[in-house]
């Protein structure tokens, strides 16, 4: 047990910031986001001693993050929303400098994009390798780098979209 426990902090002190971004930009705000790393981590906690490493582990986790992200926004399609919602996140304090006002809209534009583009382009954001980021949605990496190419052109168009307004 002395051995998983230390084993799982290294594993979660090497992937905790990439994957707290991975459920950021998935779930758009921090506390959810949070919420989602815990899940995760859990998971894989829960998980650790069957990990066959068929794989890295950066790779097995992040597709844990995947699914812990997917269900939740699976689950929360099927709940009313709150019309207030939208506009709490939007709200922002005075003081955000012009760099973090881009950072919150690159955000704002990701969460505007399918499920699989948004969780492809934070994992690229993260500097993840191509065969790391194929190897989590079962695709190859000449697919992979054909959809990066696309989801870059919508968030593109999306950007600059919002830039305008």
């Amino acid at each position: 047990m002395q051995n998983k426990t230390q084993e799982f902090k290294e594993i979660y002190n090497k992937h905790r910031s990439k994957i707290y971004k991975l459920c950021f930009g998935y779930a758009g705000n921090a506390d959810l986001a949070k919420d989602l790393l815990q899940d995760t981590f859990i998971k894989v906690w829960e998980n650790l001693d069957k990990f066959r490493n068929e794989s890295a582990i950066s790779t097995w986790i992040y597709r844990i993050a995947v699914n812990t992200c997917l269900s939740y926004l699976r689950s929360e399609k099927n709940k009313p929303k709150d019309p207030l919602s939208d506009f709490i996140l939007e709200t922002k304090p005075e003081e955000i400098n012009e760099k973090n006002q881009q950072v919150a809209l690159l955000y704002k534009c990701i969460n505007q994009l399918e499920e699989n583009d948004r969780m492809i382009i934070t994992m690229v954001l993260d500097e993840v390798e191509y065969l790391d980021i194929a190897q989590v949605f079962g695709i190859s990496e000449g697919n992979l780098r054909v959809k990066i190419h696309r989801i870059k052109q919508k968030l593109t168009e999306i950007y600059n979209y919002h830039a305008r307004l």
